[in-house]
């Protein structure tokens, strides 16, 4: 017999301790193993033809680093090292959580700070919609007494208000906590594996620099997706960065795209004096309950949009001045064309065959609920992923990472993601589809209230729209709701804390909701379940 005394790393709990323990006694010929989590250390007895090597691969097929220990006791001074790849907001959520477990973070980034929310996303998409919001208003409001006029745009000086509150708010939460926040370093660069304990980061002067951590996280997000049409690649189309920041209005702006970034920026361009005319090849928000893009389309072509659905685009022609898109439905001409046509996972240059990481057929990274992938001592989160690509979904998994890979155990629950789509009137959706509950098995019953029956939308001269709620038939439990209103996106929270809390019709029903509100119209609607809505009051309790 011979004793080995071995170095392990990425050891975050005893319950670690105690996964390295049984790796090395599955070996064949050791007859024992102790493991100190403290000390980061095994030590092993085991016959003495027993190489080291075999130990070794024992312990890092778990997932920790492993070398044979050398002098005096390892790791009692090196700290916890995190590599996070990508610096948008889920990655920013994992590093500050994980700096506060104890950990030394280094985030990686080839390109700007902040990711797409802050720079070419949530925030500026919304100060543009804002801003088509006041446009239209002044143009086409329902208010008689009040003078209609077309309005005066500056894009330029629109652009640049734009770009500040973008810069501002890149600082303030991204540039500041690199800044202040000393357990976190910023190395730039573009990362890959070369194996699952190795990374590569290749900085802009051609250097390279090779990390190893014990813990990795991939955040690295995704980007617009184009489609390959004939006759588009070279083209100088528009993707939703250019379109954020185009400081000119299109005469005719062409949209491909039938979903939540195409419909956003279509309408908002089309409130800017764009003519516009949108292209896609099902039906808009498809993946929704069918009675949200027929109720928007609608509401999209009373403004002057030109929704050409179920339309394929065969080939793309740009003369220098204008496009052309020759279709299913006859050829269309256009000055600008935007795509529009979904995004895809930033994981291509990874090599993360070389880590042996799993991904799905469209490039993203699967995860189980915990954000673990495939291998034990990376982690993934935000939209690189197969879960919902939503900011908030991204930070909330970046949070939930830095605690599991810090020794935690917290699981990522996406039973109840709210989702908002930025139109007018906005789409708001929580919850199963009548749809969806049926193939799970479920038998249900819904209702449906058009907004004329809501006294806020009356009041706002806006009945666009409906509110939809899903429930349960046997026990009446809400299951989801569906929203096309002026105010969807505040309405829908109060759903999403109703189905996370089990709440029946019932109890939805008999909830005091202040009068006159959009979000109402959740307790009207869910009064219809067993009364009349034309023999109630305006504010029937």
């Amino acid at each position: 017999m011979s004793e080995q005394m071995l170095s392990v790393t990425g050891m975050t709990c005893d319950h670690c301790a105690t996964s390295v323990k049984q790796a090395l006694l599955s070996v064949a010929g050791v007859s024992r193993a102790d493991v100190s989590y403290a000390a980061g250390t095994a030590r092993v007895e085991a016959a003495s033809d027993v190489p080291a090597s075999a130990l070794l691969d024992a312990v890092r097929a778990r997932g920790f680093g492993a070398e044979v220990a050398r002098g005096a006791s390892p790791k009692t001074e090196a700290k916890f090292s995190v590599a996070i790849i990508g610096t948008g907001s889920g990655a920013f959520a994992a590093a500050i959580r994980a700096v506060e477990e104890g950990a030394e973070v280094t985030v990686i980034e080839a390109g700007i700070v902040g990711g797409t929310c802050v720079n070419v996303g949530c925030v500026p998409s919304k100060i543009l919609i804002r801003t088509a919001h006041v446009a239209h208003l002044q143009a086409q409001h329902p208010f008689p007494g009040l003078a209609k006029h077309e309005p005066i745009l500056d894009r330029k000086a629109l652009v640049a208000q734009q770009q500040a509150r973008v810069e501002e708010l890149r600082h303030a939460k991204y540039e500041s906590i690199l800044e202040t926040n000393p357990g976190i370093k910023l190395l730039r660069g573009f990362a890959r594996f070369e194996d699952a304990r190795t990374l590569v980061v290749r900085q802009a002067d051609g250097s390279q620099q090779r990390l190893t951590p014990d813990r990795i996280l991939i955040a690295t997000g995704r980007s617009p997706q184009v489609p390959d049409v004939p006759g588009l690649a070279g083209t100088p189309f528009w993707t939703s960065t250019e379109a954020l920041i185009a400081e000119e209005t299109p005469a005719h702006l062409i949209v491909y795209g039938g979903s939540v970034v195409a419909l956003e920026l279509a309408q908002a361009y089309l409130r800017l004096g764009s003519r516009v005319t949108l292209v896609t090849r099902g039906t808009l928000l498809s993946k929704e309950d069918p009675a949200i893009g027929e109720g928007l389309k609608v509401a999209l072509e009373e403004e002057g949009m030109q929704v050409l659905t179920d339309t394929a685009v065969n080939a793309v022609r740009f003369d220098g001045r204008a496009f052309e898109l020759d279709t299913s439905a006859g050829v269309l001409s256009g000055d600008r064309l935007l795509i529009a046509a979904g995004r895809r996972p930033n994981t291509e240059g990874l090599e993360l065959a070389r880590a042996s990481v799993t991904m799905d057929a469209s490039g993203a990274i699967v995860v189980d609920d915990h954000l673990r992938t495939s291998v034990p001592h990376i982690y993934a989160a935000g939209d690189c992923t197969q879960a919902p690509q939503f900011v908030y979904v991204a930070a909330a998994a970046g949070t939930r990472a830095a605690i599991n890979m810090t020794g935690g155990d917290v699981a990522l629950d996406l039973s109840t993601v709210p989702a908002v789509v930025f139109t007018d009137p906005q789409v708001a959706t929580v919850g199963l589809t009548e749809a969806q509950a049926n193939r799970l098995g479920m038998e249900t019953d819904s209702r449906t209230l058009t907004l004329d029956n809501v006294p806020r939308a009356l009041a706002n001269f806006d009945t666009r729209g409906f509110i939809k709620l899903v429930v349960d038939k046997n026990t009446g439990r809400l299951l989801g709701a569906q929203v096309l209103a002026g105010e969807g996106g505040e309405i829908i929270q109060t759903a999403a804390l109703a189905i996370r809390n089990r709440m029946t019709v019932a109890d939805l029903a008999g909830q005091l909701f202040p009068y006159l509100t959009m979000v109402e119209g959740l307790k009207l609607c869910a009064q219809t379940f067993t009364k009349d809505m034309k023999q109630l009051s305006c504010c029937a309790g």
